[in-house]
């Protein structure tokens, strides 16, 4: 597995892209019962806030750094570069490798029109892709019998490679619920399913390379995401400076004694 280092309170992976993608491909041949999760400011934040859910990170397989805050602050941590690994980017690499070495997929979760489009792209795109099921469940709790019957029917279909759209932090919670139960490796990747299907345009790569695409996805849907974009991305840098800050005298203390 790839080293973690700690943003905030979270251990989040490191590494190339490629080399996500060869670990994640390993974990789902294994069908180990893994999770991945994939780690943007506000999951950082939410786990710094409620322990359980920063258990679920802690406990994941693999935490990619999806936002690119959080990939500068792996990487500085570590003393290295660390490039954004994010789940718009994964699932393509994802499928095509899948595709080419003969890996099944499946995909969980946002609604059936979205899945509908997943699928048509993906056997448009990748014929020889073994895409073994897909399921919208309801936009609420399940019932234990439904549950049971969602978990059967994925292990029916017997994928290698599980993705995931419940939304932050449902989706994760779900994963690590499920570990052990489903034998596969789950992909927590929310908003990708969207991107994938064409229903969301991404911005251009120079405008990624510049921290904006939180700015894009909150003009797309302010009255939903204002709240977590700005109040969450302001206490992110507020408890990262704080962190800063309490470290360096920390520091200087270690290197006078």
């Amino acid at each position: 597995m790839l080293t973690k280092q700690l943003v905030l309170d979270s251990r989040i992976s490191t590494g190339s892209f490629d080399e996500f993608v060869e670990n994640i491909l390993q974990l789902g041949a294994a069908r180990s019962s893994a999770y991945v999760c994939c780690a943007n400011v506000h999951m950082v934040v939410e786990a710094h806030r409620d322990a359980s859910f920063r258990r679920v990170l802690d406990e994941a397989d693999l935490v990619t750094p999806d936002g690119g805050p959080v990939a500068s602050i792996a990487g500085w941590v570590g003393g290295h570069a660390q490039g954004r690994v994010a789940g718009m980017d994964l699932v393509p690499a994802l499928l095509t490798e899948a595709a080419r070495r003969g890996q099944s997929v499946y995909f969980y979760g946002t609604t059936d029109d979205v899945l509908a489009a997943i699928v048509a792209r993906a056997r448009r795109e990748l014929p020889t892709l073994r895409l073994v099921g897909t399921c919208a469940p309801p936009f609420r709790a399940l019932t234990p019998a439904e549950e049971a019957a969602h978990v059967a029917a994925i292990n029916a279909a017997d994928p290698d490679l599980l993705f995931v759209a419940l939304g932050c932090p449902r989706q994760e919670r779900w994963m690590a619920a499920h570990r052990g139960q489903i034998r596969a490796c789950m992909l927590g990747v929310g908003q990708a399913f969207l991107v994938y299907a064409g229903m969301e345009q991404r911005l251009p790569v120079w405008a990624r390379r510049l921290w904006l695409e939180w700015a894009y996805r909150l003009w797309l849907e302010p009255r939903r995401l204002w709240r977590r974009y700005l109040v969450t991305n302001t206490r992110f840098l507020y408890l990262m400076a704080r962190k800063l800050l309490t470290r360096k005298p920390a520091a200087r203390k270690l290197a006078a004694g």
